[in-house]
């Protein structure tokens, strides 16, 4: 008799995807945030910031699926205390990405190993050695200020495109820079990514001209997922048209 199949929460979009991706039919709960794959029927429960726990729990899952960055502490806490299974991922290079989705599609029973996880590995395994490294400031906020630090996923997709992050070293993952700063270190591009902040061609370019500013898709360099498969092409092209 086949084992029944989990029933799995994920408060974390890029997870919500990568279980759907393989079989949608698991997920019975996502967060509002959850916007892939488009269609998800899946009940909402919240924000990946506050989620509501006793919704979490109405829908009875196996395991619940979160992260350490986007998810907080206290309300894992609170799952925890209702007697749930919680299943938190820490995704903060690219290499830590695919261990952490293959745990997580293991916990979801999901066998064999899917396609796109193979194709989204060989992608960045047969990126060329970039040829004209660059420097770049890349701010997720505005309103204050804030960008990329240390120790980043987005941080870690970049450097294997060639482009090294001004903040890299700096001691908080993602600092509060004040305008005039940003400006005056020494960066030759912005990179504007439309989420969380939606940075578009009106919006976020005139703060740094004339640096050339490369405006990428948020889902490629920040979710870890279906769209790591596409991610080294989009974000290429995307730099590569900011000269």
């Amino acid at each position: 008799m086949p084992a029944a199949r989990p029933r799995v929460v994920s408060l974390v979009p890029s997870l919500t995807e990568a279980v759907a991706a393989g079989a949608p039919g698991l997920l019975v709960g996502a967060t509002d945030w959850c916007t892939h794959p488009p269609g998800l029927d899946a009940a909402r429960v919240g924000g990946t910031k506050n989620p509501d726990p006793a919704a979490v729990a109405a829908l009875r899952p196996d395991v619940v699926i979160a992260n350490e960055e986007e998810n907080r502490p206290a309300d894992l806490d609170a799952l925890r205390a209702a007697g749930l299974t919680v299943l938190v991922t820490e995704v903060r290079t690219l290499d830590q990405a695919f261990r952490e989705l293959e745990r997580v599609l293991a916990a979801c029973g999901l066998d064999p190993r899917p396609r796109w996880l193979d194709e989204a590995e060989a992608s960045w395994a047969a990126l060329p050695a970039p040829t004209a490294p660059r420097t770049a400031v890349v701010p997720i906020w505005r309103r204050p200020w804030m960008v990329l630090g240390r120790d980043t996923f987005a941080g870690d997709l970049l450097a294997r495109l060639g482009v090294t992050q001004v903040y890299a070293g700096h001691a908080e993952r993602y600092p509060r820079i004040p305008l005039e700063e940003l400006r005056a270190a020494g960066a030759d591009l912005v990179v504007l990514p439309d989420e969380p902040y939606r940075f578009t061609a009106d919006d976020g370019p005139e703060a740094f001209a004339p640096l050339p500013a490369a405006l990428v898709d948020g889902r490629m360099l920040t979710w870890y997922g279906p769209s790591l498969a596409e991610a080294p092409r989009a974000l290429a092209a995307a730099l590569a048209a900011a000269s």
